[in-house]
């Protein structure tokens, strides 16, 4: 019969560790979003320009515009994989090369 008891949960621990995952998962997306601004060269703008930029893109309710934007940034993220990718084979560290490509991506950005 004892065999046949459940062991109790332990919402504490469950709901703490749940917690921490929360927390990590912030924090990466927060690096994320700062590799970002670097690897486009968004960094060279003032936070006052990036903010104002973000809050127009935010804003922005013209499915067209957003469409272009998309296909812009999926360019984007398609021409860095293909630079990164002989490199990648190289150097096992992925993360290091992101600052540097920040220099030929707003070169092969074609634009603003």
């Amino acid at each position: 019969m004892e065999d046949m008891m459940r062991k109790p949960r332990d919402y504490d621990a469950e709901l703490k560790a749940l917690e921490e995952k929360t927390r990590d998962l912030k924090n990466r997306k927060a690096q994320q979003l700062g590799e970002l601004v670097i690897s486009t060269g968004a960094d060279a703008l003032t936070a006052d320009e990036l903010a104002g930029a973000l809050i127009v893109l935010a804003e922005t309710k013209d499915a067209g515009k957003r469409e272009a934007w998309a296909k812009r940034g999926a360019a984007f993220f398609q021409s860095r994989a293909r630079r990164s990718a002989p490199s990648a084979g190289r150097d096992a560290g992925g993360a290091q090369p992101q600052p540097d490509g920040a220099q030929p991506a707003s070169s092969g950005a074609s634009a603003a």
